[in-house]
């Protein structure tokens, strides 16, 4: 993980969280499934005026109450103590009850409007023989709010089918307004700025949009006791405004490297026009070339800081402009000049910045790298002035000969025949050049590219990974990619599985070709991807035809 001393802000120890529980109360409607919401009061210190579903703080008398409660075999006393909770707060806000009578009998509203809203709930429950039914509340996720709020909570969401004859009835004091509304109407609203939703209850919202009924919800409940997902956001700016970030979208490892205590300081734009602060020895800066093959554009990176000098990585294009800014960027203290791979988008910009740096009358930095392979494009022969050595240590040293900042370089073919990374080892970050990108799948061209290869190099990293504790990927498109060794177990899982529909693809149609096979192979993919996909799938081809035939 990065050294405490390369953070660019300070540390910071986010609020403590509070143990809380809401229930997502839903029912089947004319048009489809519905959710109840209501609004909070616009005096409320957490999401004033937003529409939430019920929910609240646990009381001590929750996990006191467990004998009133009916419980599944396969609840905790955690899970039944949070679903007492979650029943208690519906009851306190909305006056909706899930409890039953001896007899089996589900309460109704004359049942309820016989209870003190504001009494003793559990003696008041007990003082007339109901039972809470915790065993048809179903936990659905897990939330734990943004790292940069003042107040914070740990809670589940919980789901249950809203019981017939009763009517939600706000308290007027905590919550206003309850209204059943279809997931995909309250999403419509709040685009329209008539409902103010806060981030949790979007997204538990656009995940209940995709579901059908209530009995589809509480089925897919009812497969564990453990949440369907956990999500604890991270923050971060872009187009000026606030916006929160799940662990399974692109930009989460970047703001849990740049911001790991939950600093509401770093913005998600993509601009070229200055280097981004990764870390303090870590500097970004995007290239002015997006495109449907390079994403927002190829990522040049600067390593190192004004006491070392710098290592430029990947410089990318010609550009002019982008060299300048790369060399401003390091304060025109450029060490070396290393190129990932030969390809157009990495290595054309490496002679101009030698020669940007040389003419300002500093030593001349070496352009280090592979020979382009014998199969290289005709538009990616790449001679350095010195290769590479596969394990070779470049180091940036302090003033007085201490080696400060160490990229070991790694062959790592697959992409393309002279494919390196670099792993800088004092922080346990891998530049992954083209080997793995975040929001895309790396395209693996024959000849040059070799299927083979480009497994048996995430094979390595994953090595790499463990060996030196590697947190974060820093590619040459997209952003940081968090836990490293995940993201590129999920790449080569993701190889595999199409590999398997490539091989399926060639049993269907044994006599086919590449143009029949990538119909079938990448029938999930949009047909305007096909002339590229059909790219990889040669390589997927001729591994399997290695591997013995598609019949293996």
């Amino acid at each position: 993980m990065p050294r405490p001393t390369q953070l660019l802000h300070p540390s910071h120890s986010p609020a403590p969280t509070r143990a809380a529980a809401t229930l997502l109360l839903l029912r089947d409607g004319a048009e489809g499934l519905e959710v109840l919401l209501t609004r909070r009061s616009a005096q409320a210190r957490f999401a004033p005026g937003a529409y939430v579903f019920p929910g609240g703080g646990l009381d001590a008398a929750d996990a006191q109450s467990h004998e009133l409660a009916s419980r599944r075999p396969q609840q905790d006393d955690m899970q039944l103590t949070h679903a007492i909770a979650a029943i208690r707060e519906s009851f306190e806000e909305l006056g909706v009850l899930l409890a039953l009578h001896a007899d089996g009998r589900w309460v109704e509203q004359p049942d309820i409007d016989a209870l003190d809203r504001q009494g003793d709930f559990a003696a008041q429950c007990a003082a007339r023989g109901l039972t809470l039914a915790a065993d048809r509340v179903y936990w659905l996720a897990h939330w734990i709010t943004d790292r940069d709020l003042p107040i914070r909570f740990d809670v589940p969401f919980m789901v249950a089918r809203m019981p017939d004859g009763q009517q939600p009835v706000a308290d007027e004091s905590e919550q206003f307004e309850p209204v059943w509304l279809r997931p995909q109407d309250a999403l419509a609203r709040h685009a329209a700025g008539e409902l103010h939703l806060i981030h949790p209850t979007i997204r538990t919202l656009e995940w209940l949009g995709a579901q059908a009924s209530v009995d589809a919800v509480l089925a897919l409940s009812a497969t564990t006791e453990q949440p369907l997902w956990t999500s604890c956001p991270r923050g971060g700016w872009l187009g000026g405004r606030k916006v929160s970030v799940m662990e399974h979208e692109p930009a989460y490892g970047e703001l849990e490297l740049s911001c790991p205590d939950g600093q509401l300081l770093h913005r998600l734009d993509w601009q070229s026009e200055q280097a981004v602060g990764l870390l303090r020895n870590v500097q970004r800066l995007t290239a002015a070339n997006p495109g449907f093959m390079t994403g927002p554009g190829t990522n040049s990176y600067l390593v190192g800081d004004p006491a070392t000098g710098h290592v430029a990585i990947d410089p990318g294009p010609d550009e002019p402009e982008h060299i300048e800014r790369l060399w401003r960027a390091a304060g025109g203290d450029i060490r070396a000049i290393v190129c990932t791979h030969s390809h157009p988008d990495h290595s054309p910009g490496a002679a101009r910045l030698q020669t940007l740096v040389e003419q300002t009358g500093r030593p001349k930095p070496p352009i280090l790298g592979l020979c382009s392979g014998p199969h290289s494009r005709h538009d990616s022969h790449f001679t350095p002035e010195r290769e590479l050595a596969d394990g070779e240590q470049l180091r940036l040293c302090g003033p007085a000969g201490e080696a400060r900042h160490t990229l070991r370089v790694l062959h790592t073919p697959g992409h393309a025949a002279n494919h390196v990374c670099l792993l800088l080892e004092e922080d346990g970050l891998l530049f992954s050049g083209d080997h793995v990108l975040n929001g895309s799948t790396t395209v693996v061209a024959p000849p040059d590219g070799n299927m083979n290869d480009y497994l048996d190099s995430l094979d390595r990293l994953l090595a790499v990974c463990a060996e030196w504790q590697v947190g974060f990927i820093l590619p040459a498109h997209g952003h940081v990619l968090g836990h490293a060794a995940q993201a590129i177990e999920r790449l080569k899982a993701h190889r595999l599985a199409r590999e398997a529909k490539v091989a399926a693809a060639m049993r269907a149609l044994p006599d086919g070709q590449l143009d029949d096979w990538v119909r079938l192979a990448y029938d999930d993919a949009p047909e305007r991807l096909w002339p590229v996909a059909k790219l990889s799938l040669q390589a997927h081809v001729q591994r399997i035809e290695s591997l013995g035939g598609f019949n293996v």
